[in-house]
């Protein structure tokens, strides 16, 4: 009988044992898992950005003019004069791809509401727009069209849009600048503890923000300058990256 007793105890141990042994190499394991998901989830972020200095290559100017009259005939009279001296400013100069838009006519009312009011007049008018590469020029000719005022021309000057027709070229050369920029931020950061940088984990593109030369204006949404000549392009990127 206690050859049978001592049997069934060894065999009980035996497989505690193994039981003990088992959960022991489960729970090494996870251990081991949950170290290497610790390990690899050690990560450094890092915001870079770059930025070029640009002149504008494409000019983009725009003006109207008008004329009123008593009668459509008159107003028409009085435009198609205008019109012609338009025409000839930009002849005399050389220019030949200037476009004047359509007519656009306006009904001027009498005074009153506007069931009981009347025409009391008509007020035409017309769009002219040059394009071109030679942004000198443009600005020399905007300057001049005030000789057309001076001929009575009734000359709306809209302004000149400033372009650079190279940014998407210049958006992607920045793009890696800034995520250069950031790796470079991110190792400064790391050496401080010790640490080194294995490779880039994820990398978010910022808004692109292009300004006038010299300002410090963001936008959410960002910003596309037309009104400077001289611009500044900035670009940002965020970017995580593993550790050694």
């Amino acid at each position: 009988m206690s050859n049978n007793g001592s049997s069934r105890v060894s065999v009980g141990g035996l497989l505690l044992g193994l039981c003990l042994a088992a959960g022991l190499i489960i729970s090494a394991a996870q251990v081991t898992r949950a170290w290497l998901h610790i390990a690899d989830s050690q990560v450094i972020s890092a915001t870079g950005s770059a930025h070029q200095d640009v002149t504008s290559d494409l000019a983009v100017w725009t003006a109207a003019f008008s004329a009123e009259g008593d009668q459509l005939a008159e107003a028409q009279g009085k435009l198609k004069a205008d019109a012609a001296r338009v025409a000839a400013f930009f002849q005399e100069r050389g220019i030949t791809n200037a476009e004047i838009s359509a007519i656009n006519i306006q009904r001027l009312r009498s005074s009153g509401n506007d069931d009981n009011s009347k025409t009391a007049g008509y007020r035409l008018r017309q769009t002219l727009r040059l394009e071109s590469g030679d942004v000198a020029r443009v600005v020399d000719l905007q300057q001049q069209s005030s000789s057309l005022v001076a001929a009575g021309v009734e000359l709306d000057d809209l302004g000149i849009e400033f372009i650079y027709t190279h940014l998407a070229e210049a958006k992607i050369d920045m793009l890696a600048a800034a995520t250069k920029d950031a790796r470079a931020r991110a190792e400064q950061i790391a050496s401080q503890g010790g640490r080194t940088i294995r490779y880039l984990r994820a990398a978010k593109m910022g808004v692109f923000q292009v300004t006038p030369r010299n300002s410090s204006d963001t936008s959410a949404e960002g910003i596309n300058d037309t009104t400077s000549r001289e611009k500044t392009i900035r670009a940002f990127v965020s970017a995580s990256f593993s550790l050694k």
